[in-house]
């Protein structure tokens, strides 16, 4: 009962995480007139302020020390904080500018970017249906390029910095919300450093729209942090298959969004673009499950022979005490 109700709540966390995500297109423009740039400085100056205080709730400080005498793990962090950097003021430009429903479609290519960068950069191999979905995705991608006149470089650059963040992340190795605190703290300094100037100007919006305004611009940093403790608590509850599926939720959101909401144009030829996309998705997503189910069938089949070979070895072992025999080699053959 306590393993059901755990994984009933880690789908719930699961949905809340990826939920929030999608539907943050509809923050972002209640933040203006603060330009893409100040709301990016502000997410990341509150996002240290809440994670830190989330951290020291929980009183997890060990992996300070850790990380302060690890050169090689301090340079990926701030390249991790770099690349997020990228990600995020991009996206929050491309919202407050009328591309949700291209910024959504970064996100839906993103697993097949990942795919990509696992080949490039650490030289994995694929099986075919993941190499015809990347195939599909790269004709999707030539589509919209055809569609647009131009690639669809907001797509592209979120995608791809998007990947390799997640890349760098994988070779960083720490917890989610003791990474997020480690970039904000690198991207702390310098984003202070252009709200200062910006006051220095007299274009900060910070204070000048009003005390709605201003709790909205703190708030930039719950709605970072909230989002990535629901998926933390997501990811130890429910199978990482579970999650692999839950991710399509947010870019769902935010094209139903641009769409629905923000009205955004969708000719012919960027719904061909979209549809070669979710084709992509639907075969990925097909082999994974497929691949998962017979990993799991085979790990079913060599416990149930490893118990089945102790039952038979036992039997036929006479019980002599403080003989050593078959019976000690057994499970280890097992294994």
């Amino acid at each position: 009962m306590k393993t059901e109700n755990e994984g009933r709540a880690g789908l719930l966390y699961g949905i809340g995480a990826y939920g929030m995500w999608g539907l943050v297109p509809l923050f972002w423009p209640l933040l203006k007139p603060a330009g893409a740039i100040e709301i990016l400085a502000h997410r990341m100056v509150w996002s240290l302020v809440f994670v830190g205080l989330a951290l020291l709730a929980l009183r997890r400080w060990g992996w300070i020390r850790e990380l302060a005498r690890s050169p090689r793990k301090l340079g990926l962090i701030t390249l991790a904080a770099t690349v997020i950097t990228v990600n995020w003021g991009l996206y929050i430009w491309s919202v407050n500018t009328g591309h949700v429903v291209e910024a959504s479609l970064g996100y839906f290519i993103n697993p097949l970017v990942t795919i990509a960068l696992g080949v490039l950069v650490l030289q994995e191999r694929l099986r075919p249906a993941q190499w015809a979905a990347v195939g599909i995705g790269f004709a999707a991608v030539l589509v919209l390029a055809i569609g647009y006149g131009q690639p669809p470089w907001i797509s592209l650059v979120l995608a791809f910095s998007f990947a390799l963040y997640g890349l760098v992340k994988k070779k960083v190795n720490i917890g989610g919300l003791e990474s997020l605190a480690a970039e904000t703290a690198v991207q702390f300094l310098p984003a202070l450093a252009y709200l200062v100037w910006l006051g220095g100007r007299g274009t900060l919006a910070f204070g000048a729209h009003g005390a709605g305004h201003t709790a909205l611009l703190v708030a930039t940093g719950l709605v970072t942090a909230v989002p990535l403790v629901c998926f933390g608590a997501a990811a130890i509850r429910v199978p990482l298959s579970t999650l692999g599926l839950l991710q399509y939720l947010a870019p769902t959101f935010q094209f139903l969004l641009g769409i629905l909401y923000f009205h955004e144009a969708m000719p012919p030829e960027r719904w061909a673009g979209f549809s070669l996309v979710w084709l992509a998705l639907t075969i990925l997503t097909w082999d994974a499950l497929r691949t998962n189910r017979r990993s799991r069938a085979a790990i079913a089949a060599a416990t149930a022979g490893a118990a089945e070979a102790r039952g038979t070895t036992e039997t036929e072992t006479p019980g002599t005490a403080g003989t050593p025999g078959p019976v000690g080699t057994a499970p280890t053959a097992g294994r």
